[in-house]
C-alpha cells in the first residue's frame, strides 16, 4: 500500500512532545469528557478512540488512573446531542473532545469556559466555531478533517471510475454537516466535468431509500456522501440503498469502502486523533486553547473496493488503481 503525502495548510498535526519538556501533571485526577457523533459499532471510529487512548497513554495519562474519560455517543441524532452535552457538562470536565460538526455546536453554545478540542469538522470558521484558524481565541482549537472543496475531489474521482457519470446527488443532513458549503464546491467544480449536480439533503432514514432512488432515476447518475456524523451513523442503510440501485458512490471515510461502498476518499483519521491527544494534553497541562491553532490533515487515503465495482460492471481505469492506497477484492 501506499501514502501520498499533502502539505497541510498550516503545518501538519501537532507534534507529540517529550515528557521531558513538559510540565509536570498535578496529583489529580482529570476528567475528559468525548462527545461523539459517530454511530455504534463503526469500526473506524472505535480504531480513532483506541488512538486517542494509546496517545494520551504515551503522553502521561492513563485512563482509569490519572484521567477519567467520560463518552457520550449521540448517533447524529440532534435532541439527543444536545441532552447528552448538558449530562457532559455538568459533569465539571477538564476539556471535552467534541467528535463532528453537532457536538461542537451544542458543546460551544453551552459553555464558554470548559475547554472543547474538535475533530472530524470540516469548515470551523464557516461554521462559526473559530474566527482565527492560526489563533482561535476563546475555549476551543480542534482538528479539520474535510475542507469544503474536497468535495470537489471526490466529484473528480467518481467521474474517474466512471465516466458515464452526467448526473450527481449530493447527499447529507444540512443539521450535522456543513452541506451547503460542500456543495458549492461540487458546483464549482462540476462545469468542468460535465456533470450536473442535485443537493440531496436527508434528516431521517426513511429518507435516504428515497433520494439514492430519486439519483438513480437519473440517467447515468452517481452519488456523493459528504462527511457528516448521520450519514456515518446509518452507513450500512446507505451502502445498501446505494448497491440495491446500483449506483455509482464515492464515501468520507474508509470503513464505507471496507463495508462494501465503491469508494472513498479520505484523510488518515487516526493522525486526526493522534493531534488530538497532543492538544488534550498540552491543555490538562495548562495551555490555553485559544491560542493552539486549527490544524489540517497531511494524509489522504483513496480506497477502491473491486468487488463493487465489478457487480456495478465498472472497469476501474488502470491509472487509478495504480495511485490507489488500498484496492479491496
Amino acid at each position: 500500500m501506499r501514502r501520498r503525502e499533502f502539505i497541510a495548510l498550516l503545518g501538519g498535526a501537532a507534534a507529540l512532545w517529550p515528557h521531558a519538556v513538559r510540565a509536570q501533571s498535578t496529583d489529580r485526577i482529570r476528567r475528559l469528557g468525548v462527545l461523539n457523533g459517530g454511530g455504534r459499532g463503526d469500526p473506524e471510529l472505535l480504531s480513532n478512540m483506541q488512538t486517542l487512548e494509546k496517545s494520551l497513554k504515551t503522553l502521561g495519562w492513563t485512563a482509569g488512573r490519572d484521567l477519567i474519560i467520560d463518552t457520550r455517543l449521540t448517533d447524529g441524532d440532534e435532541p439527543r446531542t444536545q441532552a447528552l452535552a448538558r449530562e457532559l457538562l455538568a459533569t465539571s470536565p477538564d476539556v471535552v473532545l467534541a467528535i463532528g460538526i453537532g457536538p461542537t455546536d451544542t458543546l460551544l453554545k453551552g459553555t464558554q469556559t470548559v475547554p472543547v478540542v474538535f475533530a472530524r469538522v470540516s469548515d470551523p470558521v464557516g461554521q462559526g466555531f473559530v474566527t482565527n484558524l492560526a489563533r482561535p481565541g476563546g475555549n476551543v482549537t480542534g482538528f479539520i478533517n474535510f475542507e469544503p472543496a474536497m468535495a470537489g475531489k471526490w466529484l473528480q474521482t467518481l467521474k474517474e471510475l466512471d465516466p458515464n457519470i452526467t448526473h450527481v446527488a449530493v447527499m447529507g443532513n444540512p443539521q450535522t454537516s456543513a452541506l451547503d458549503n460542500y456543495f458549492r464546491s461540487i458546483v464549482a467544480a462540476s462545469g468542468s466535468l460535465a456533470v450536473e449536480p442535485i443537493q440531496a439533503a436527508v434528516h431521517n432514514q426513511d429518507e435516504i431509500g428515497q433520494l439514492v432512488a430519486m439519483a438513480a432515476s437519473n440517467p447515468n447518475g452517481g452519488l456523493v456522501v459528504i462527511a457528516d456524523g448521520f450519514m456515518i451513523s446509518n452507513k450500512r442503510t446507505v451502502i445498501a440503498q446505494a448497491t440495491n440501485y446500483r449506483l455509482p458512490a464515492i464515501y468520507p471515510f474508509r470503513s464505507f469502502a471496507a463495508e462494501g461502498g465503491l469508494v472513498s476518499y479520505t484523510i488518515d483519521t487516526d493522525e486526526e486523533f493522534r493531534g488530538a491527544a497532543s492538544y488534550i494534553d498540552r491543555i490538562l497541562r495548562g495551555a490555553k486553547p485559544g491560542d493552539l491553532p486549527v490544524q489540517a490533515p497531511t494524509r489522504f487515503e483513496l480506497v477502491i473496493n473491486l468487488k463493487t465495482a465489478k457487480a456495478l460492471d465498472l472497469t476501474i481505469p488502470q491509472t487509478l488503481l495504480a495511485t490507489a492506497d488500498e484496492v479491496i477484492e
